[in-house]
């Protein structure tokens, strides 16, 4: 089980997850000998990711939220074969084993169709589907930080780590190119890959591989995932709320439970239920607090339905294998 200090670096990395070691034991208080040796062997036990991807919205794609209830008996095989599917981004079956919830990304336009999506309803296990697109993603760096508050960094810690560092541009002037492939892949193997590593794999100097990061970056060209077990942490209940928000307050509404520390992602979907929020907690009471005590409190949410999550094989970049994240190759 992770300590309070590995809590931290695993909370400053999602603020900043290509900071250095040196600027991350600095503002966490330890030698950069330490955050190195800790977050490797995080890395090495399967409980942490930093991944790198390409933005979607870069080159027309999307997300989409797909729900499927399954026939019990073909859930399983059905969630591993949509997990090995470079497309899908996201595997976890909840609702008592009778339902999927996946993210897949796929082209947004309706004048290009997309083959898998075409293809679920027609699979004989698939007794219902649903697909929404996801509109906006809510929360900041950091704000899921899935730790008790003493194992968290603080909002001047988080400040000391993000300064400097812009938010990326709505719409990318810097698009990604055939170049950029080999680089894409390195980091999406390592989203802390040195610019050394990255400088051999695509053939590039350090200093250009230096500003090529910065250009993608500041253009929101490149983003980075940090992908992590919050069960490992202490948080044994997982669930996907699917919220029923009052229109002109969806946005408000968004921002304010982007902002809870229980929620590790919360976005706008099309659909019945236009805002979804995936939740960490330790256990039953601690999901029944948060109901009841911040999330009841949220004006403008007038209805809701809970899946409980009872497996989870994908996440982002990365597979679940054995109780570790593992680079999907390696399956």
């Amino acid at each position: 089980m992770a300590d309070d200090l590995d809590r931290k670096i695993i909370h400053g990395l999602q603020c900043a997850p290509r900071v250095s070691f040196r600027r991350l034991g600095e503002v966490i208080g330890v030698s950069e000998q330490t955050v190195a040796r800790r977050y490797t062997a995080l890395r090495r036990d399967g409980l942490l990711r930093v991944v790198g991807l390409g933005n979607l919205n870069a080159d027309g794609q999307a997300e989409w939220i797909v729900r499927l209830r399954c026939r019990p008996d073909a859930v399983a095989p059905l969630a591993r074969s949509l997990a090995r599917r470079s497309e899908v981004a996201y595997v976890g079956t909840a609702s008592g084993g009778s339902e999927i919830i996946c993210i897949i990304r796929s082209p947004a336009g309706t004048d290009r169709d997309d083959l898998l999506l075409r293809q679920l309803p027609r699979a004989g296990a698939v007794l219902d589907v649903n697909v929404d697109l996801v509109m906006r993603i809510y929360g900041g760096p950091g704000t899921a930080s899935w730790t008790d508050p003493d194992a968290s960094l603080t909002p001047e810690q988080v400040r000391r780590l993000t300064s400097g560092h812009p938010a990326p541009a709505m719409a990318s002037s810097t698009p990604l190119g055939e170049q950029d492939l080999p680089l894409l892949r390195a980091l999406a193997e390592d989203g802390r890959a040195t610019h050394t590593h990255l400088a051999e794999v695509t053939g590039w100097s350090k200093p250009r591989v230096a500003r090529r990061l910065e250009a993608l970056e500041a253009a929101g060209s490149l983003t980075y995932d940090v992908d992590t077990l919050p069960e490992r942490l202490g948080y044994r209940l997982n669930a996907t709320l699917w919220l029923q928000v009052d229109l002109p307050r969806l946005h408000q509404v968004g921002e304010e439970v982007g902002g809870h520390k229980e929620c590790v992602f919360v976005a706008a979907i099309s659909g019945r239920h236009n805002l979804m929020a995936v939740v960490a907690c330790r256990d039953t009471p601690d999901f029944y607090r948060y109901l009841t005590d911040r999330l009841a409190h949220v004006e403008g949410v007038r209805g809701y339905e809970i899946s409980v999550r009872v497996n989870r094989l994908k996440q982002s970049a990365s597979l679940i294998h054995h109780g570790r994240l593992i680079h999907p190759a390696l399956v």
